[in-house]
């Protein structure tokens, strides 16, 4: 499954269904641009299981003030569209397939 760019206009339906983690981020920041790599891979070992999306805050600022996101890059992981976990900051991809692992 590919990497999904979600707006403001399609993030309820991109993290309606199943597990879903969401990638708060903007072009200009360093750790964003770290853990994008680390998120492809996430994607690709992970498969159908997870949902990944990212969302640009300074495109989408309506989503990210709806969930209060302060710093990037915030991670937020939704079930079945509510959030159940929260990381922020640059993840190893091991500690993000474990965060993922505890919500399947």
């Amino acid at each position: 499954m590919a990497i999904v760019n979600a707006t403001d206009q399609t993030f309820t339906t991109e993290t309606k269904e199943g597990v879903v983690l969401v990638d708060f981020w903007a072009p200009w920041c360093g750790p964003c641009r770290m853990i994008a790599p680390v998120l492809e891979e996430v994607d690709q070992e992970m498969g159908d299981k997870v949902k990944v999306v990212k969302v640009n805050v300074d495109e989408n600022q309506e989503t990210a003030g709806k969930y209060g996101i302060m710093s990037i890059p915030t991670l937020l992981v939704f079930k079945n569209g509510q959030v159940v976990d929260q990381v922020i900051g640059y993840q190893p991809k091991e500690a993000l397939v474990q965060l993922l692992q505890n919500h399947l």
